[in-house]
């Protein structure tokens, strides 16, 4: 990790924890942090019910509230859906576009992974924006096409401001709840391929500070020689992040 960029550990609960449930875990990371000096940036990303009773336990705390996804519309006719004004209104600060898993299951594409980032931008959020390729596309020796193309049109045309407001995730989708992980060179080599597509989108100064975390199957086992490499600059943390202890060790690895 680069010590000019500082490392962030986002949780994402996925579809899990209602509120009673949330509130409990939200308390015992809390209380976890309250021993760590300093490190890393923590946030929290459970299911849209239970954002209200979270951003109760983080509130006046360091941890920032996210959210796992948002629409592209303000407000509409969009039954189902959850707009970036809502989220800022519950006390989200970040939300995460174009996770892998809403490629797979939910027909998110690259244009409305960007139409989504444009979005929450507007809104006045934090964007953790997700590439990754599958296993397919790894063993066809396609990842840096895969993840170049995810890079240009979900990222594409932002303006210098813009980017900051930007974390990038890389989640290769085979090492997702897999209970595999890329190897250390492997996320290191994706890292620097997509800094580098920061440069050319953006600049080499924006490209040198914007964060970039590795997602998959991170663990408090795996997390600090992952943490290691020059161009990861923190985690996004699924299965390991629904217990507060591991999640503390991964964030007190970052840290």
């Amino acid at each position: 990790m680069n010590p000019e960029r500082r490392p962030i550990i986002a949780g994402n609960w996925k579809m899990h924890n209602g509120p009673t449930a949330a509130r409990k875990l939200a308390l015992e990371v809390r209380n976890g942090l309250l021993g760590q000096r300093g490190g890393a940036e923590v946030v929290l990303c459970p299911p849209y019910p239970s954002l209200a009773a979270v951003a109760e336990i983080v509130a006046g705390t360091p941890i920032a509230l996210g959210a796992q996804n948002l629409h592209w519309e303000n407000q509409g006719a969009w039954t189902g859906e959850v707009s970036g004004p809502m989220l800022r209104d519950t006390g989200c600060t970040y939300v995460i576009v174009g996770h892998s898993e809403r490629r797979q299951h939910c027909g998110e594409t690259n244009e409305t992974v960007a139409r989504r980032v444009r979005s929450a931008l507007g809104a006045g959020l934090r964007v953790i924006a997700c590439v990754g390729e599958t296993l397919a596309e790894r063993d066809a020796g396609a990842t840096a096409e895969v993840v170049t193309r995810q890079v240009q049109e979900g990222l594409g045309g932002l303006d210098g401001a813009a980017w900051g407001s930007i974390v990038l995730a890389y989640e290769p989708v085979w090492a997702i709840g897999t209970g595999r992980n890329a190897s250390p060179e492997q996320a290191q080599e994706v890292h620097a391929l997509v800094r580098g597509l920061v440069a050319t989108l953006a600049s080499h100064a924006q490209a040198a500070k914007v964060r970039i975390q590795y997602g998959g199957s991170v663990k408090p086992e795996n997390a600090a020689v992952l943490l290691g490499q020059p161009d990861v600059d923190g985690a996004l943390v699924g299965g390991a992040s629904l217990q507060a202890d591991g999640f503390l060790r991964i964030v007190a690895a970052a840290s």
